[in-house]
């Protein structure tokens, strides 16, 4: 909550190093979370900075802009990175809310393309494409090389929809009424859906190797396996 990351030594607990950044005087509540990468740690910063962080020591190995502040007022520039960075086939790549999605190379941090989507909940990278949910509710598929659209899914408007995860041949998505939703990822159409207790999905969906796990706000732990 305060733009500080610390890493510390697995075995005796000792600090290893600090990174910090300047927050902005008005930021969302989220937690944002970090992805670690071989030897680096891949994080957001309010105000759509994405940054990779030397595992080793904590310095700055290079810094991205997602999307830029704009507007004349503090609520009118928030456009901060909410989610976890996704990273996969050599690209990283992150969205903001109220802003952009934007992938990057991964070694030296060059924009490889951006798109004007605004997103709360995060994103997954799979082979050829990414998939991000947007701020309305709406699941997108793009070219994971060019950011160009495959297909988008629009029936799941205003359910607040979890960061989308891809589980073999299905994507994975859940929403603020418990439901997880499976679409097939060649055009985004519906081949599944199952109600879990009823609370919303807040955290992010979980990969394992029979399927997914979902948790719930009301506590319930539910693995699902698409057949």
């Amino acid at each position: 909550s305060d733009s500080r990351i610390g890493a510390f030594d697995a075995t005796t607990g000792i600090r290893r190093w600090w990174y910090q950044r300047t927050t902005p005087p008005l930021v969302l509540r989220s937690d944002v979370g970090v992805t670690i990468d071989g030897n680096a740690t891949l994080v957001g910063f309010p105000g759509g900075k994405l940054v990779a962080i030397s595992n080793q020591n904590g310095s700055l190995l290079w810094e991205g802009t997602v999307s830029t502040p704009k507007g004349a007022t503090d609520l009118e520039r928030i456009t901060d990175i909410t989610s976890r960075p996704a990273v996969g086939g050599g690209i990283v790549c992150s969205a903001t809310y109220k802003g952009r999605v934007a992938c990057f190379d991964r070694v030296n941090g060059n924009q490889l393309w951006v798109r004007e989507i605004s997103s709360f909940s995060g994103m997954d990278i799979g082979p050829k494409y990414v998939y991000v949910s947007d701020t309305n509710g709406t699941v997108h598929a793009l070219d994971r090389r060019t950011g160009a659209s495959l297909w988008s899914q629009n029936k799941l408007a205003y359910r607040q929809l979890s960061r989308p995860l891809l589980i073999g041949s299905e994507l994975f998505v859940a929403d603020f009424e418990g439901y997880v939703h499976i679409l097939r990822i060649s055009d985004g159409a519906f081949v599944g859906r199952l109600k879990t207790d009823g609370s919303a999905v807040r955290a992010e969906i979980v990969r394992t190797p029979a399927g997914a796990l979902v948790q719930t706000s009301d506590g319930g732990l539910f693995a699902i396996t698409a057949k």
